[in-house]
């Protein structure tokens, strides 16, 4: 039985499933968004573009390759694991690193993805950065807007990485993806003590439909 900790995190991933790669439409000028912001929306724009094609609407597997072709450029899923994983991460052996990477990240592109049959119509607005130049990490400040509903503000922390720009975490209302994570196999971890228990975990969901 998953814990409310558990809960809490794959709805809230799930929502950033919406937020970041599901079609959303730039309230902004394009040539006036900064480097960061325009990894988030060009990321969007291309996921819109290829998921709207029969073939993966309904190929659930073919879609999953897809979305992690196309966000594993944007995402620095090396720098999630480590700072989800914390002072497991310290104690884990290279093959358990390893393993772990790639049950992670299947686990969020599949959420990703999944978030993709339940399309609803979104507008993003992209707000003022608050950076300054050479900084090496940023802030990029959104609002989304559902169609009828309240904005949602929906914050993208990105690390510079050479010329590119990656994301490593994402907060909705304040609440941060990376730290729901991190709190929720830390319950896991504490109640198994195995990360080679939580790995099996993770493969195990990965491998359901």
């Amino acid at each position: 039985m998953q814990s409310k900790s558990t809960l809490r995190v794959l709805s809230v991933w799930l929502m950033a499933g919406y937020l970041m790669l599901l079609g959303l439409r730039p309230l902004a000028a394009e040539e006036a968004l900064t480097a960061p912001q325009k990894v988030i929306q060009l990321t969007a724009n291309q996921l819109q573009i290829s998921l709207q094609k029969p073939e993966y609407k309904s190929n659930f597997k073919k879609a999953t390759g897809l979305v992690d072709q196309i966000i594993n450029p944007h995402v620095d899923f090396d720098r999630v694991s480590v700072l989800v994983l914390g002072k497991n991460w310290r104690t884990a052996t290279p093959e358990q690193r390893e393993r772990f990477k790639q049950q992670f990240r299947m686990l969020l592109v599949r959420t990703y993805t999944r978030a993709f049959t339940e399309y609803a119509d979104w507008k993003i607005r992209y707000l003022p950065m608050e950076e300054e130049a050479g900084e090496k990490k940023v802030m990029v400040k959104t609002e989304i807007l559902p169609s009828g509903g309240k904005p949602v503000a929906v914050n993208y922390r990105m690390i510079q990485d050479g010329s590119d720009w990656k994301v490593f975490d994402i907060l909705i209302e304040g609440i941060s993806l990376l730290q729901n994570y991190r709190a929720s196999f830390g319950d896991e971890l504490e109640q198994s003590g195995s990360l080679d228990q939580l790995i099996t975990h993770l493969s195990e969901r990965n491998a359901g439909t």
